[in-house]
């Protein structure tokens, strides 16, 4: 009796795939670069279950080209790659990873904050540049992060957990979120608006999922609210941040300084000018990326698949309605 098909979009823990490949006929892309939309449409046909990665586009034309598809589990938190909807209308439940990355991310997202506030990498170049010639009271002075005022945009689970962080170096927390206010005073930090988090706070850091709501979020007018003195972080989303507004802004000393993990597009083109400011920090969306992590992230895929074949519910469902449509 032949089995499954699985098709995944990118090596993953071997640990994960030996799962995987001990009850389906798996496929895995085995290149560095991800493979391109015609491709994953192409073994999609067949295929009962699809693990993709964020960089991958999930669409209505995709499913209706896998009329076998029982599963689609996405190895990242965010989902917006996948068409969901589309999803759920054709009965086909879509699986993440939450939890598993919250304390990595918000551990990066913390690093991007102490880096960026005290110029840690500008002052590796100054030392690469051969400017090191003596120490001197005013070079490379950066922002103090001790007492400062630290405002949350999104306060899931890693909003939260990079409250936890703050508070061991005694910052305020503000925080802007659609939740409600009690989970925000029990981490003692103070609910406002987006308007006021930004006019208050020192760091802004930003951990909304992309949605059409949050679509540049941070655009040119929030980012004049912002202080002089203000360093903006982004671990979400690079979609949630208008990139020519940024520049603008960093050029012109409308803000200090960026730390950003993710940009739209992703990669970022290299001729993009934000690369150009010493100012803007900007690393390859790598927040969740240490191995125990991704590792997890891999297994919590793999059960997602696992479940879906066997048609049971997929222990991180984002569209549980499916199942009131069976």
């Amino acid at each position: 009796m032949s089995r499954e098909k699985v098709f995944v979009t990118r090596e993953l823990a071997s640990s994960a795939l030996e799962r995987l490949d001990g009850i389906c006929e798996l496929e895995v892309w085995d290149e560095f670069l991800p493979p391109d939309y015609d491709y994953i449409l192409r073994r999609a046909r067949g295929a009962s279950g699809l693990l993709c990665l964020l960089t991958d586009t999930i669409d209505a034309r995709l499913m209706d080209a896998a009329p076998g598809l029982k599963v689609i589990s996405n190895m990242a938190v965010g989902y917006d790659n996948i068409d969901v909807a589309a999803a759920t209308a054709r009965g086909i439940p879509v699986g993440n990873t939450p939890g598993v990355l919250t304390e990595t991310t918000a551990d990066f997202a913390f690093a991007l904050l102490m880096a960026t506030a005290r110029r840690i990498p500008e002052a590796q170049q100054y030392i690469r540049d051969h400017k090191w010639r003596t120490w001197h009271p005013t070079v490379l002075s950066g922002q103090d992060i001790f007492g400062a005022t630290l405002g949350i945009v999104g306060f899931g689970r890693i909003g939260k957990a990079m409250a936890k962080r703050a508070r061991g170096f005694d910052m305020k927390l503000l925080v802007n979120t659609s939740g409600p206010d009690e989970s925000v005073l029990e981490a003692g930090a103070e609910p406002v608006t987006l308007d006021e988090l930004l006019r208050r706070s020192d760091y802004v850091s930003l951990h909304v999922p992309l949605t059409d709501r949050t679509t540049h979020l941070i655009g040119a007018r929030e980012l004049s609210l912002m202080k002089a003195s203000a360093i903006l972080l982004n671990t979400a989303r690079g979609g949630v941040v208008d990139g020519q507004a940024l520049y603008r802004a960093l050029s012109e000393g409308s803000i200090l300084a960026a730390g950003l993990d993710v940009t739209d597009p992703e990669p970022i083109s290299l001729d993009d000018p934000l690369l150009t400011l010493d100012n803007c920090l900007i690393v390859p969306h790598i927040a969740s990326a240490s191995v125990a992590t991704r590792a997890k992230m891999a297994e919590m895929a793999a059960d997602n698949v696992i479940a879906g074949l066997r048609g049971d519910p997929l222990p991180t469902c984002v569209n549980p309605q499916v199942y009131d449509k069976n």
